[in-house]
């Protein structure tokens, strides 16, 4: 199993741990470079800076991304790691060489259930880091230095992993349980996760419209998360707010076979709708490429019967 060791901001790191949020946003203030070093479900731990030079914790990886930092903050908000918008702004803009540009597109490696250790449960970092490092370091259970650090993480998962993981929240760890533990079989997803992941599936444009300006795109569910709708990509599809606020309201809907339906009650109730009526019976303009990512159709059929006005 491939995991991460990602050197991390100590300020950031104090913050999330007294909050204890649901997911985070583990963000690179270049906003250029790709993270491919781990797949979905597998551990990124924190490497805290000097002074500390500890491992204080971790977290499951879910997806990278590229924000703008106001995007960035409206997914994540305090998960960000900071009290406020103009505080992550101002130490975004410090990290960077242009500080003229108000709203920088940054990088954000999305992790899910984080955990942050006991003083008393920090780990020394292994005797091949190099205090070059100025991102972080792959390592591999395969090879004898990342199994000695895994075995110490191992042993404290058991302590800060319960039973909190709803069962469908979940995506699959692809590494067998009986080699790592059942507690890494299954990480739930976070709000700020689905949201990204499910911009990202449908190519930044909305599933009906095709607007790409994406501070008014939303991860719309389309069960409720009320109701027990799950934060899965598959319960999700990308609308314009105005869209999604007809969608969460019943004035419209889709179907199973991916056909817009729009009701006539906005006609009837607001003399008006024109705008929306040009899509009744299209198919949709945007899906995730892959089947899995898709609307479930249990879903559908589920905002059809408790949501949509037809």
């Amino acid at each position: 199993m491939d995991f991460y060791l990602g050197v991390t901001d100590n300020s950031w790191y104090r913050y999330l741990s007294i909050i204890n949020p649901e997911d985070i946003n583990f963000w690179q203030p270049g906003g250029s470079l790709n993270f491919k070093a781990l797949n979905p479900g597998a551990p990124f731990l924190f490497k805290l800076k000097a002074p500390l030079n500890v491992i204080g914790g971790m977290g499951f990886f879910s997806s990278h991304t590229f924000l703008p930092i106001s995007v960035a903050w409206e997914a994540f908000g305090e998960r960000n790691g900071c009290a406020s918008y103009d505080d992550f702004r101002k130490k975004i803009i410090s990290y960077r060489g242009n500080k003229t540009d108000v709203n920088p597109q940054i990088g954000c490696i999305v992790l899910t259930d984080p955990i942050f250790f006991e003083t008393e449960d920090w780990i020394e970092v292994p005797e091949n880091w190099s205090k070059s490092i100025v991102q972080g370091k792959t390592y591999s259970t395969e090879e004898e230095i990342g199994q000695k650090l895994w075995s110490k993480v191992d042993l404290l998962l058991s302590k800060y992993l319960d039973n909190r993981i709803p069962e469908e929240n979940q995506f699959m760890v692809k590494e067998p349980e009986a080699r790592y533990g059942n507690v890494l079989s299954k990480i739930r997803l976070g709000q700020g996760a689905f949201r990204v992941l499910v911009t990202d599936a449908y190519q930044r444009k909305c599933s009906i419209t095709g607007e790409k300006t994406l501070p008014v795109l939303e991860s719309a569910h389309i069960k409720s998360f009320s109701k027990d709708g799950p934060h899965a990509t598959s319960n999700g599809i990308l609308l314009r707010s105005d869209i999604h606020k007809l969608f969460d309201s019943g004035y419209l809907t889709i179907t199973t076979d991916l056909k817009v339906e729009v009701s006539n009650r906005i006609k009837e109730e607001f003399l008006n709708g024109k705008e929306y009526y040009q899509y009744h019976g299209k198919e949709l303009l945007t899906v995730p490429t892959k089947i899995i990512d898709r609307p479930n159709t249990q879903y559908i059929e589920w905002h059809n019967s408790n949501v949509f006005r037809g």
